[in-house]
């Protein structure tokens, strides 16, 4: 059977300005037709907070944040706050009339999550796909992996996985997160609470709704021991021709435009 040919990024650790940034400028060169669809793995260097696209600012506590030396950005798409740290994260970019991101949202979340999901079953992880009625968008809850959605990744009802999507008129993205380790209640030290009794509930809602891969395996999974997984899934499952690549020149340049301009720029980080 004729494979598809798409790009492989594997990036180096990076801030997250640069991260969404990139992610962007894939976004449009993708859409434009100047590069074939790319699957795009990465990690994040500081630690990062990450907001979704209309989530507010306030749910930031930047005092707690900029003590420990961790970033924070506003991503291109939408879902709640994540701390990027001990993880995998994945982006998938191409053109929206490409088979596996046309149609609905719901549809490529379906499709990319059959790869997603075979990628993690390869490690040993025994994952389901989260079928859950949509959210209106509406909720409160700052904490992304507290809130499996449609498609989501879960172990024994626990989310795994969490991925978000912007959807243009040209191009689509969709990225998300694999924690591989470490205390995931770290994220509630940097986000807001109107009082301690309710930081303390949120920490134990989110280890009782989220997991991490080394957790639920038992043993540490490395990370590039994950990110071959992904590759692997994505060419068997979505009969992808991957083939690795580097980011062009134009994408370069329009990453660093787009790090001046929108992902480190108050208007488009502290709006909401």
């Amino acid at each position: 059977m004729h494979k598809d040919t798409w790009r492989l990024l594997i990036t180096s650790p990076a801030s997250g300005n640069w991260n969404m940034a990139v992610d962007e400028a894939i976004l449009e060169s993708a859409g434009r037709g100047d590069i074939p669809p790319t699957l795009r793995l990465y990690a994040w260097d500081p630690p990062c907070l990450s907001l979704g696209y209309a989530q507010p600012y306030a749910d930031v506590d930047i005092v707690s944040l900029r003590a420990r030396g961790w970033d924070v950005v506003r991503r291109p798409t939408g879902g709640r706050a994540i701390l990027h740290t001990d993880e995998l994260t994945y982006s998938v970019a191409g053109p929206a009339s490409h088979p596996i991101l046309d149609g609905s949202v719901l549809e490529s979340y379906s499709c990319l999550a059959r790869a997603l999901s075979h990628a993690l079953k390869s490690l040993g992880l025994p994952v389901t796909m989260k079928e859950h009625e949509v959210g209106d968008g509406t909720s409160t809850n700052p904490v992304c992996f507290e809130v499996p959605s449609t498609y989501e990744i879960t172990v024994d009802g626990k989310k795994l996985v969490g991925s978000a999507q912007a959807r243009r008129k040209d191009g689509v993205l969709q990225h998300g997160s694999l924690p591989l380790a470490g205390d995931l209640t770290r994220i509630i030290r940097v986000l807001s609470f109107p009082n301690g009794e309710d930081r303390l509930q949120a920490a134990e809602r989110l280890l009782e709704r989220a997991t991490t891969a080394g957790a639920v395996r038992g043993r540490p999974v490395s990370w590039d021991g994950a990110a071959q997984a992904f590759v692997s899934a994505f060419s068997d499952v979505l009969k992808l021709d991957l083939r690795e690549g580097v980011l062009t020149p134009v994408e370069r340049i329009r990453a660093a435009e787009l790090v001046e301009t929108k992902y480190s720029h108050p208007s488009w980080l502290e709006r909401g």
